[in-house]
């Protein structure tokens, strides 16, 4: 697998929208399932979306459904997670996550075996 580099993250206030890209050179991106997490200070790595090959198969947390939408785009080897009505709550720095060769999709960090370097999100009040 290569390198997952993940982008777009930023301060914005409460209300406000983001989009986060992960970008990968591997070549099995359209045979990996892809994951965002997010981890706040002193807080385990938190799931927040998942996709497997195609967009027609996401699965989101609790917290950001309806708010939050994941996609890819496999002729670019990228992920997004598309962020809208943040909250405070949502400041945290933001991992994308990948496991290839599988279609199975996961909400735990474990089944995971490819991580970026991470992107701060800030949400101001």
């Amino acid at each position: 697998q290569g390198e997952l580099v993940e982008s777009g993250g930023g301060l914005v206030q409460a209300g406000g929208s983001l989009r986060l890209s992960c970008a990968t050179s591997g070549r099995t991106f359209s045979r990996s399932v892809m994951g965002w997490f997010r981890q706040s200070p002193g807080k385990e790595h938190e799931f927040v979306a998942g996709i497997a090959w195609t967009n027609s198969n996401t699965y989101y947390s609790d917290s950001v459904k309806g708010r939050f939408t994941i996609s890819r785009d496999n002729a670019k080897n990228t992920v997004y997670l598309h962020m809208n009505s943040l909250k405070p709550e949502d400041t945290a720095v933001y991992y994308c996550a990948a496991r290839g060769d599988t279609r199975l999709l996961l909400p735990t960090a474990s089944w995971y075996d490819n991580w970026g370097q991470g992107t701060q999100v800030t949400v101001s009040s």
